[in-house]
């Protein structure tokens, strides 16, 4: 109950999901959770359920566009005046757009739409995330990227560029804090066949699911938890020596 005992973590996306999932975790370990997205309804029910009468945890919501810079920068000078810290930046928030989406039928403004919410998001968010965790003593970011980093994504060729451009990023954003002494740990998850609201949107029929299903070594999908222990274990401090790593929690798929 207390592997992040009085830390103060932002998720993004977390009206719903993985997101929630994390944020409820985080609470229910300790931590103090700024639970962010567009989904106001779903942001405000992940907090009741955190912080209802019979949860006592501690978590409130705030509505942010995580491609907006001056979301960002509004929701971090909030946490700081209000917490007075931040120890734990969970960029979550993602779309993954049309099925299928090929690039030869992905438009443009699909494809900047996309990159926007899933890069330019997680790119402002350890923009602006790292300067308060430094501030705040140090701290741990988690980037929410995809088996798709690691494998051609052709019905979803933004999403699969998206998500290998945060696996690159995180790197780059470890080993540039790791070098200056901020005390600022960055690292990737990587999620496979995850059953959120997403990832039911890529598996159009029973016949598609069961396909996808007997691809998966482990035998069966992820569940939102199986993500969420993946992102406490990397905001907690056992995770103290752990920078610029992936995590791929995804049934034994990119093992193949």
């Amino acid at each position: 109950m207390d592997r992040v005992r009085d830390k103060v973590v932002l998720v993004t996306g977390a009206g719903s999901g993985i997101g929630r999932a994390a944020a409820r975790l985080l609470a229910a370990e300790g931590a103090t959770v700024i639970v962010t997205g567009v989904n106001r309804a779903g942001g405000l029910e992940t907090v009741q359920q955190i912080a209802g009468p019979n949860s006592g945890g501690r978590a409130r919501f705030a509505e942010q566009d995580t491609s907006r810079e001056a979301d960002w920068q509004r929701v971090i000078d909030d946490i700081l005046a209000r917490e007075g810290r931040l120890d734990g930046l969970v960029n979550n928030a993602g779309i993954a757009g049309p099925f299928p989406s090929t690039f030869e039928s992905e438009t443009l403004e699909q494809w900047r739409r996309i990159l926007a919410v899933n890069v330019e998001g997680v790119f402002l968010g350890c923009k602006y995330g790292v300067p308060a965790l430094r501030a705040s003593g140090g701290g741990s970011i988690v980037n929410l990227s995809s088996l798709a980093a690691f494998l051609g994504t052709p019905d979803l060729a933004a999403y699969g560029a998206s998500k290998g451009a945060v696996r690159q990023f995180t790197k780059t954003v470890a080993i540039d804090c790791a070098r200056k002494s901020y005390k600022v740990r960055c690292n990737s998850v990587h999620p496979g066949v995850i059953l959120t609201p997403m990832g039911e949107g890529i598996l159009p029929s029973e016949k598609a699911r069961e396909r996808t299903r007997q691809r998966i070594p482990i035998g069966d999908f992820g569940a939102p938890d199986d993500i969420a222990w993946g992102i406490l274990y990397l905001i907690s401090d056992e995770s103290r020596f752990v920078t610029g790593a992936e995590l791929v929690i995804d049934g034994g798929m990119n093992a193949i």
